[in-house]
């Protein structure tokens, strides 16, 4: 048995910052089709970000990494491990997607039904790829504004990095596994980050911290050149301290209250692949329980949210060019909290998508349909064209329908309301694209539109009389709004010199609540990253990243504005020798003051210094 190369390792050589994502894999995705396929066989907007360059960026914020997609924003409740919700395109947080590991891993329990990145680490993640568009033809639903999937280290070898810096901020990860080609793959994770942090809320001066730890396993068995099995678990526990709204001011301030976070991932399934036929059934479920204590460990708040899937993925090429993905998949879903009994529900998805890969012409169209035990049916179409104008130019341009079914909380809690329907959208986009970021030249630009119906919104009830509010004197939620988002992405990188890369991504994005003609509350509408990164000596690697973001409103109402900002961040690298390498940065070198949520902070200038090591 043949031990294979470490997972921070490439040749037993550590990658510096300048030959970041210059991989092969990265022109490979499974966001368009949901089996591989190479990203100039797609029209769909897609940017994938490899491990060489997830390491090159340093620390476990993952947001760090994503802010190198274009189109994407975020903002956070405070610091490390805060609430951290990501939008695409101008889309709700709760509109995206989010697979780890082949797994779904939205809350059940929240209220709109969606995923906190704060607590995401990427501390063993190999790759991140960010689908921008509607495309539930594929993934079902909340497919809305996107689909964002990250995949964790599966070599052999062994790796391991330790981190120190500001606000007492730790981070040690290991990883190590047994490959072998002939027999499979066994290998497990486990890391753990902790900091002081600062006070979550601005008027604060209590500083809030955070700790998280996570093990993660992995095995697959070949049973042949075309049958295999797989398995994969993922557990991670993090407390964080938060600020409330005390009274008698009931404003945000210090408080003493903490929330406790248990997340379980798991998945397992076969995969049979003939070359003309490829087919994978499995089965997966997430689990996410919270906790909110106050300073005498009672209870405050507590929800649970639950989520078993078995689904089938299959691509089938019958003759020449002509390919047929499809797929099914029946998922169960529950949720409860400290306040009620929770409830579930069924989702039932079936889609079939028919594609041509001929000479220079790709394109792809499909159709899906779900049954949903509470509402009923729905039907998303979507479909895709990229064509080849010259050698590596292409023509891209993809149309496709959304939906987003109502959370268990906004169909069944104290303010739920059972009529519910879900959300729906189309979007489609035409663009240009150079390349990919597997190669020394690339570029993209990106014209795009989305149309959202019957979006969900909360609707006070205090003194109305309405039949909505029977019942409901707090308020409830009903298919209220409608938005829109049009705008333009563009995407460049190149390698000028053997020692220097630049990359930069930019987004102008205009959104509207067309009911009311405001903007949507934090989307800012313009929002770049721009990425140097420079090799002057063989062993040596330095880096910047400058983040550039316009004001933006808070509020639906359009009443709070948030200040635009800019962040830079110096990175550095240094290989002490083939196996061992010290790294270091600084962020917001210019100690921006600014926030992207209102009333709570954001971390000043801060130092960290780390190293790694691969066997």
């Amino acid at each position: 048995m043949a031990l294979s190369v470490p997972a921070m390792a490439q040749d037993d050589d550590f990658v510096l910052a300048s030959d970041a994502a210059q991989t092969s894999e990265n022109a490979i995705t499974v966001t368009a089709t949901g089996t591989r396929i190479e990203l100039e066989d797609t029209g769909q907007a897609i940017t994938v970000i490899g491990e060489d360059e997830i390491r090159s960026v340093q620390g476990p914020d993952f947001t760090r990494v994503l802010e190198r997609v274009p189109g994407l924003t975020l903002s956070r409740n405070g610091g490390l491990g805060g609430f951290t919700g990501v939008r695409l395109r101008g889309a709700e947080a709760e509109q995206v997607l989010v697979v780890v590991d082949g797994v779904r891993v939205a809350d059940s329990a929240a209220p709109s039904g969606g995923f906190d990145f704060g607590n995401l680490l990427s501390n063993n993640f190999s790759k991140v790829e960010v689908l921008r568009g509607s495309n539930s033809t594929i993934w079902g639903s909340d497919a809305i504004g996107g689909v964002i999937v990250a995949s964790t280290r599966a070599e052999g070898g062994f790796a391991g990095l330790v981190e120190y810096g500001a606000d007492n901020s730790f981070t040690g990860a290991a990883s190590g596994g047994i490959s072998d080609p002939d027999t499979g793959f066994i290998g497990a994770s486990a890391s753990y980050t902790s900091t002081d942090g600062f006070s979550s809320a601005a008027s604060g001066t209590e500083a809030d911290g955070f700790e998280q730890w996570v093990v993660e396993g992995h095995g697959r068995y070949y049973f042949s050149d075309i049958f295999e099995v797989f398995a994969r678990l993922r557990q991670a526990e993090g407390e964080l301290e938060i600020d409330g709204f005390p009274a008698p001011a009931f404003a945000l301030a210090d408080s003493d209250e903490v929330q406790d976070t248990a997340q379980t991932f798991g998945s397992a399934g076969a995969v049979y692949d003939t070359g003309p036929l490829f087919l994978q059934a499995s089965y997966s479920f997430a689990d996410t329980a919270r906790d909110n204590l106050d300073g005498d460990g009672n209870a405050t708040f507590t929800s649970e949210g639950q989520s078993d899937l078995v689904s089938l993925r299959g691509e089938w090429r019958p003759i020449g060019p002509l390919i047929v993905n499809f797929g099914a998949q029946n998922e169960w879903t529950s949720y409860e909290t400290l306040f009620d009994s929770g409830n579930n529900t069924r989702i039932f998805g079936i889609y079939s998508q028919a594609g041509i890969e001929w000479r220079g012409i790709s394109g792809h169209i499909g159709v899906r349909l779900d049954d949903q035990a509470d509402f009923g049916s729905e039907v998303s179409f979507g479909a895709d064209l990229s064509y080849a104008l010259a050698a590596n130019l292409r023509l891209r341009a993809s149309v496709g329908e959304g939906f987003k079914a109502p959370s268990l909380f906004q169909l069944f809690s104290d303010f739920g309301n059972a009529t519910l329907t879900p959300e729906t959208s189309t979007g489609m986009d035409i663009g240009l694209a150079y390349g990919d970021r597997s190669q020394d030249l690339h570029g993209s630009v990106t014209l795009f539109r989305r149309d959202t119906e019957d979006q969900i919104a909360f609707v006070g009830c205090f003194g109305v009389t309405s039949d909505i509010c029977i019942d409901r004197p707090f308020g409830t939620y009903d298919n209220i709004a409608r938005t829109r988002a049009t705008g333009v992405e563009v995407e460049a990188g190149a390698k000028l010199t053997e020692t220097l890369r630049l990359q930069a991504v930019y987004a102008f994005t205009d959104t509207e609540d067309r009911d009311t003609g405001n903007e949507l509350a934090r989307r800012p509408r313009h929002a770049a990253t721009l990425t140097a990164d420079w090799t002057p000596l063989a062993r040596l690697s330095l880096g910047a990243d400058l983040r550039l973001v316009s004001d933006a409103f808070d509020d639906a109402g359009n009443f709070t504005r948030l200040d635009g900002y800019e962040v830079l961040t110096l990175r550095a690298a240094f290989d002490v020798s083939d196996k061992v390498q010290l790294f270091g940065r600084v962020e917001n070198v210019w100690d921006e003051d600014y926030q992207t949520a209102a009333g709570y902070n954001t971390r000043g200038r801060a130092a960290f210094i780390g190293a790694r090591l691969a066997l």
